[in-house]
């Protein structure tokens, strides 16, 4: 058989071969770093056989899928070590994840303690250096197996397996755990591990099922690296809006009031009206007409939407669903349908198109308890939604226009660096959750990708993402944490038009049906301030912060220039402050350092006499005395143009 190499040199064989004598074959050293193979595009293990012709990759932890059989190893190093040290443990799964691995086991929650205990048993099966052997049972031994082992989450595991399924497992000394592999040949290749933190996680994602423990921990084959990554985790809790946003006053969340529904504090609240101002004004700029329609509606509107077959459950549902009389409500989870009845309140004609609606909504989703974090994942929340009627020779020209808006949005907010775009296609294995024909989804989604095409921007493609009425451009940020979140939405939509009866006259005297373009132009203003407060660690841009100037008198006899200053500055739109308090103005630049205030203005005996204040920046430091007027006129022009100021110098936090 011939073997094709990555370099495209081969190596020729008469026998069969496993994947780690082909590495050993070419180099020692090679062999040794191995974690898995790669036979012609798909992962395997390194004991699997190969018999045929093929191209096969070596595959190291310097390549992900490398590094993801390394750190899958580790996890079950992780679960050796939990069973040894707590028997009673059930098992779950453990799979490797972008940022290391984790387990899940049926216990109760580990402290830091039992983390580091669990670290220490690791350290040890390390060092045993046992081999990992991998073994195959027919579906009823297997069963049997780990139903004697007393492991029902495997057992319920192999049960829904194909019935055609190879069910392996792999062992390493005493301890065997059922798995697809791919893992390393022995223990002893982990160099640097570390076990991260401890959280509930429901079996299999559902909050229906059984709440488990779940281990997170990383693992890196150098320990500078993992070094690299703790500094990093440790940047990254800094930034967490979850807890930054607590800190700084920006929400709360209260058990009485509900998961999923933040309380946004007097400064939050501050950060999203001028967020919602400056999207409003701008939206209005560009064309946009706006609407205001009601929170809630009969259950009749997302009949015909189509929500109430495919969307029931996402929605808070006010009466008796049951009971086909009864008067039923539902919180919207969108406005669509609202501002179609907007449209259709007069005929339109060819010439009143493009209708540009824009809208902000406050919309209802009942999303699983278990999904709920800060202000990423919420129940209600706030969005900058808008919908255009368009003809169809207008679709690419206000598709192009609803890029171009979210485009600014990004780039005013620092952001455009920071996202993907992803076109969400549907699925068609699973049509059924889709309106529409294929043919006509084909359609519309050659439309989109010919638009995209000419906009020139990279994209991915994934399937079954799409909206059910239509396919859309998703535009994807990932936390701190590196999970991904979309943020912004453009959809276009070919079936509601029909569903709701919208029309238009066009130029030969008939009506036809207007396409819909879905669009968000900054998305959720909760989900962008969460995403404002990791980005910038709670330093937002001047223009964005609810204090964007504290006065600090150096002492009482000062207080009225201070009040005189603050007047001054408030009569120009600045928001300002002014620290009173009886305190050595050390203490108070300090405190206005942690409250991440970008300006601060310190107001003595000469500042009043002369008329001027001394200026302290989170830019610059102590940028020395500055004429009062001067100051205005400096910071006034920041914010109008809603200049990303460059911090040149690091102060200490503390």
């Amino acid at each position: 058989m011939k073997i094709t190499l990555k370099d495209g040199s081969f190596k020729e064989y008469s026998e069969s071969k496993a994947v780690i004598d082909i590495a050993a074959d070419i180099s020692e050293g090679l062999a040794r770093m191995a974690c898995a193979g790669e036979v012609n595009g798909k992962v395997v293990d390194l004991r699997t056989v190969i018999d045929k012709d093929c191209e096969l990759n070596i595959l190291t932890a310097n390549d992900p899928k490398g590094l993801a059989a390394y750190r899958h190893t580790c996890s079950h190093v992780l679960a050796e070590a939990v069973k040894r040290l707590y028997p009673e443990a059930k098992l779950a799964i453990g799979p490797s994840i972008d940022t290391g691995y984790y387990y899940d086991f049926e216990y109760a929650p580990f402290s830091r303690e039992d983390l580091d205990k669990i670290e220490a048993e690791m350290k040890k099966i390390i060092k045993e250096g046992n081999k990992l052997e991998m073994f195959t049972m027919p579906r009823t031994e297997a069963i049997k197996f780990m139903e004697e082992k007393g492991e029902p989450y495997k057992v319920e595991l192999i049960q829904d397996l194909p019935e055609d399924a190879v069910i392996s497992f792999y062992s390493q000394g005493e301890f065997v755990d059922l798995c697809a592999g791919p893992h390393l040949m022995t223990t002893k290749p982990i160099k640097a591990f570390k076990l991260i933190s401890s959280s509930g996680a429901y079996w299999r994602g559902s909050e229906k099922n059984k709440m488990l423990t779940r281990i997170y921990g990383t693992a890196f084959t150098k320990k500078e690296e993992l070094n690299e990554y703790l500094v990093y985790l440790e940047d990254i809790k800094k930034r967490d809006h979850n807890k930054l946003g607590r800190e700084m006053e920006l929400f709360a969340t209260v058990d009485v009031i509900g998961q999923g529904l933040p309380l946004l504090m007097p400064k939050g609240a501050k950060m999203i009206q001028t967020l919602q101002r400056w999207i409003e004004d701008e939206e209005e700029r560009r064309g946009y007409v706006r609407t205001k329609t009601p929170l809630m509606a009969k259950r009749e509107l997302y009949i015909i939407s189509d929500h109430w077959a495919h969307y029931k459950e996402g929605m808070f549902v006010l009466g008796d669903d049951e009971d086909e009389n009864a008067e039923v409500f539902a919180l919207r989870p969108m406005t669509c349908p609202f501002q179609y009845y907007v449209y259709k309140q007069s005929q339109k004609s060819y010439r009143d198109l493009p209708l540009r609606y824009g809208e902000t909504s406050t919309l209802f989703r009942n999303e699983d308890s278990g999904e709920m974090h800060g202000l990423t994942r919420v129940r209600q929340f706030t969005i900058s939604e808008g919908h255009l009627i368009v003809r169809p020779d207008q679709i690419e020209e206000e598709f192009k226009a609803c890029v171009d808006l979210a485009k600014y949005c990004l780039t005013t907010l620092g952001l455009e660096g920071d996202v993907t775009y992803q076109m969400s296609k549907w699925d068609p294995k699973n049509t059924e959750k889709y309106m529409g024909t294929p043919e006509m989804w084909d359609e519309v989604q050659d439309m989109m990708r010919n638009i995209l095409n000419h906009i020139g921007i990279e994209f991915t493609e994934a399937e079954g993402e799409a909206a059910f009425y239509g396919p859309k451009l998703d535009i994807q940020a990932k936390n701190v944490y590196g999970k991904e979140d979309t943020m912004i939405t453009i959809q276009l939509d070919m079936f509601l038009a029909e569903r709701f009866d919208m029309s238009y006259v066009d130029k030969d005297g008939e009506k036809k049906r207007p396409y819909i373009i879905h669009r968000t132009s900054m998305g959720c203003y909760e989900r962008t301030l969460a995403w404002l407060i990791e980005k910038y660690a709670g330093k937002f841009p001047t223009w964005l912060c609810p204090e964007q100037v504290r006065i600090l008198p150096i002492s009482e006899k000062y207080h009225d220039y201070a009040k005189q200053v603050k007047e001054e500055l408030q009569k120009s739109g600045v928001l300002v402050t002014i620290d009173e308090r009886s305190e050595k103005i050390g203490y108070k630049i300090r405190e206005t350092r942690l409250a991440r205030v970008p300006y601060m203005l310190v107001v003595g005996q000469k500042e009043a006499e002369e008329g001027v204040v001394s200026v302290r920046s989170r830019f610059n430091g102590d940028e020395g005395q500055k004429p009062l007027q001067q100051f205005i006129s400096e910071i006034c022009e920041e914010i109008r143009t809603k200049e990303i100021k460059k911090i040149n110098v690091e102060e200490e936090e503390k």
